[in-house]
């Protein structure tokens, strides 16, 4: 039950996308020794790209938001889907539901954390709020969080304030950063005695900084306040276990990085702290010490979950530190050149201790959204127009645009990128 590899090999006459696999198995089949830096374009990645149905129109270079899934996890998907619908109830509750601990022990071992302590949901948000309503926390308690996080988190801590009176205060790291000890001391400098959390976000979705978490994370434990961190981004792409990050407790989205299906998220608590936490949604034992007690969400997509096991699959295949230094690689071929451009500008940090797939650039007396649509209007590049409102103390507002490469995004594509930069 807990070799994800055996029960792949029992669909196999019925998903041919696993052939991809078993190609790339075949071509290497001694990965270990492969070197990370394999760069030739037309071997091993290009092997990896062929597990993806990638449009051979549109270049997608917005995998930030949501990443596509491999074949065999879309076959998977359509393969269990059809399964469900010849009788619902019996497959979906008798026969699915049981395969979600196979999958939970699997993500566990990437994870590096005992598979009750992981609860599978449906996305980061879903995770995070479930953590931040569910903490016991009373009117006056504070809780360090930052103006970068994300806004559904962002818009969650602000309902526990105005629901229950805790008060937020905010870091404000001037990023992007190389300094890890002023990143750290943005947040160590707000906690007070009435401290009890710090959120902080791993990498941050609006310019791809990476966070010092465990620096942050070991000052808060020092002064008894807990941990949690917001992984949306950063798990499945850097090569790191839960914890390594010195974390209470952490959320993320599968369907990023891991490219499960769409609809797919995983929250981690610390075994002993899983008693005190709140579920969000209704459960007989809500004060009980089982994980599962967070996945009590009623009816829900069996088949996403199954077959996620198959992205999972094509993530073990091509390696955590491979795949994270392939896709900073590809960050770093675009933004290197293009830096010459007049006007041009970036707002994310180079060096790979501080940035991966992320990185977003602007060019001077042009707004994002004018850039990223002309990108896809004239070159069918699609990206994602970052642009916020000056936050105080800070001159300019955000207004670059978001580029992030996947395993499988080619270089000719960046060249596509790179020439479509240089003309704009």
């Amino acid at each position: 039950m807990t070799d994800r590899r055996s029960f792949i090999r029992q669909s196999a006459a019925l998903l041919g996308g696993l052939a991809l696999h078993r190609d790339l198995h075949a071509a290497f089949p001694d990965l270990a020794a492969l070197p990370t830096h394999e760069g030739d374009e037309g071997s091993f990645w290009r092997h990896v790209r062929a597990a993806f149905a990638s449009s051979p129109t549109l270049i997608n270079l917005n995998n930030g938001g949501v990443s596509p899934s491999p074949r065999a996890a879309m076959e998977a998907l359509d393969h269990y889907n059809r399964m469900c619908n010849e009788a619902p109830s019996y497959y979906m509750w008798r026969i699915l539901d049981q395969d979600r601990e196979p999958l939970r022990m699997n993500l566990a071992v990437l994870a590096g954390v005992p598979h009750d302590e992981l609860a599978i949901c449906r996305n980061a948000t879903e995770a995070l709020n479930t953590i931040i309503f569910g903490l016991p926390l009373k009117s006056g308690d504070e809780v360090v969080v930052s103006t970068y996080d994300y806004p559904n988190m962002q818009n969650a801590w602000k309902q526990r304030a105005l629901r229950d009176g805790v008060k937020l205060v905010y870091a404000d790291p001037d990023l992007p950063s190389e300094d890890e000890e002023a990143m750290a001391e943005a947040f160590i400098s707000r906690f007070t005695a009435r401290t009890k959390l710090v959120h902080i976000t791993h990498i941050v979705n609006w310019n791809g900084q990476i966070l010092p978490v465990r620096r942050i994370a070991d000052a808060a434990h020092a002064r008894g306040i807990e941990v949690l961190v917001d992984a949306a981004h950063s798990f499945a792409l850097l090569d790191y276990r839960i914890p390594d990050l010195g974390a209470d407790y952490w959320g993320t989205s599968l369907h990023k990085f891991l490219c499960a299906p769409f609809g797919n998220g995983l929250m981690w608590v610390k075994k002993e702290k899983i008693a005190k936490l709140w579920p969000l949604l209704s459960n007989d034992k809500p004060q009980g010490e089982d994980i599962r007690k967070f996945e009590s969400l009623g009816t829900r997509s069996f088949p996403i979950e199954m077959a996620t096991g198959y992205s999972l699959d094509l993530h073990n295949l091509i390696g955590s530190a491979r795949k994270q230094e392939r896709i900073h690689r590809l960050k770093a071929y675009w933004m290197e050149r293009v830096k010459d451009v007049p006007g041009i500008f970036f707002k994310t940090s180079p060096d790979p201790r501080y940035s991966c797939a992320i990185g977003v650039f602007g060019i001077e007396g042009k707004k994002a959204t004018a850039i990223s649509e002309e990108l896809f209007a004239k070159w069918k590049i699609h990206t994602v127009a970052i642009e916020r409102e000056a936050k105080p103390g800070v001159e300019a507002p955000f207004n670059h645009v978001r580029v992030t490469p996947n395993v499988y995004t080619t270089t000719e594509e960046l060249d596509r990128l790179v020439e479509a930069i240089r003309k704009l």
